[in-house]
């Protein structure tokens, strides 16, 4: 699972997501894209999962990108705690994604096996998506 070697803060505020992406929205290194078309917080876990199912239909064959990483540090108390004490502890990271945001490509396959390991890459996620072509894709 993917997290961070470091932070300079071990805790953070929820915070809200606002807005539409601006960066990380287009194609740059495949053929095909995994577009979010939704904001949301997106666990290391839930990308593992969809990098697993990814790789494991098209057999290892062409190549991935990832476009996204779990920075944010969710805290979490233990069940059946008394209310106070400080904040929880750290129990998962994730990535804040907005609206448009590219969050996997792929490359080197062909267009009916990206399109089928997207779409059971989306099913692992926790927002809404579109796959994208980069030859029909602008902005």
């Amino acid at each position: 699972m993917l997290v961070p070697k470091r932070a300079k803060y071990r805790k953070q505020q929820k915070g809200t997501i606002r807005g539409k992406a601006h960066k990380g929205v287009k194609i740059s290194f495949g053929e095909y894209g995994l577009l979010s078309q939704e904001k949301g917080l997106i666990t290391s876990r839930q990308i593992e999962a969809a990098r697993r199912a990814i790789t494991h239909y098209t057999q290892r064959g062409g190549r991935l990108w990832i476009r996204i990483f779990p920075h944010k540090p969710i805290t979490k108390k233990p069940a059946e705690t008394r209310m106070g004490g400080g904040k929880g502890d750290v129990y998962e990271f994730v990535a804040p994604v907005k609206q448009g945001r590219m969050l996997f490509e792929m490359g080197g396959v062909t267009k009916d096996i990206a399109f089928a390991a997207l779409r059971l890459a989306s099913y692992k996620l926790g927002v809404k998506t579109r796959i994208a072509v980069k030859s029909e894709y602008e902005i």
